[in-house]
């Protein structure tokens, strides 16, 4: 299988670092839904990424739902835990993280695409303020119970939580400062030291196999 789009997108990176981590062998083509928008639209007309192309040429797109394929594919292999209590945790903090990574790119969007003069500075600041509430509530979460973030032991929560932190940092730093979020920035620092993040980092670059 292949997986569309550049992993200077935060729902890109996710599934390639998932991928590595369920064990699945997947080829990685960097198209921009910008630059490449033609070339993209022959594999999905949507032109939407992430895009994973099935073997057997079927298109998937949104992460979330690329992943619950993923893990279907994986089984018995998981980065979902089992146990009902813990599942219902790790959604909450997926959800948070998720929310996180929209707020960051729509600032990145209204920042990078829109004209200047029409840049609606109450929108900025509301999207900022939700930002900024979802990584409140993560660090809260660390805070309370901190996540594993060694492979194995990873799992998709702590996965979603890395790429969009680090996402927020490298995108829209000044939205977030470092600082305020010390559990986060050790959490992110952690998990971008492993192999499964560092074979697709954040960039215009392609995922490389280790195997």
């Amino acid at each position: 299988m292949k997986l569309i789009g550049m992993l200077d997108s935060p729902y890109v990176r996710r599934v390639a670092v998932s991928l590595q981590l369920l064990g699945l062998r997947f080829e990685h083509q960097s198209l921009s839904v910008f630059r490449t928008f033609t070339e993209f639209q022959q594999i999905n007309p949507v032109v939407k990424a992430p895009t994973l192309l099935c073997d057997d040429g079927e298109v998937l797109m949104d992460s979330t739902l690329i992943l619950a394929y993923a893990e279907a594919l994986a089984r018995p292999r998981t980065l979902m835990p089992t146990d009902f209590r813990e599942l219902q945790h790790d959604l909450r903090l997926m959800g948070l993280a998720l929310a996180a990574t929209e707020k960051s790119v729509q600032i990145v969007y209204e920042r990078g695409l829109r004209p200047p003069e029409k840049l609606h500075e109450p929108w900025v600041s509301r999207i900022t303020g939700q930002l900024l509430a979802a990584y409140g509530e993560l660090e809260q979460e660390l805070n309370r119970r901190p996540l594993a973030a060694g492979s194995p032991g990873l799992r998709q929560a702590g996965v979603t939580l890395g790429v969009a932190w680090h996402f927020t940092q490298q995108m829209i730093p000044e939205a977030v400062p470092a600082e305020r979020f010390p559990r986060l920035a050790a959490y992110s620092a952690s998990v971008e030291a492993l192999p499964e993040f560092k074979a697709a980092p954040h960039g215009e670059g392609t995922y490389r196999s280790n195997g």
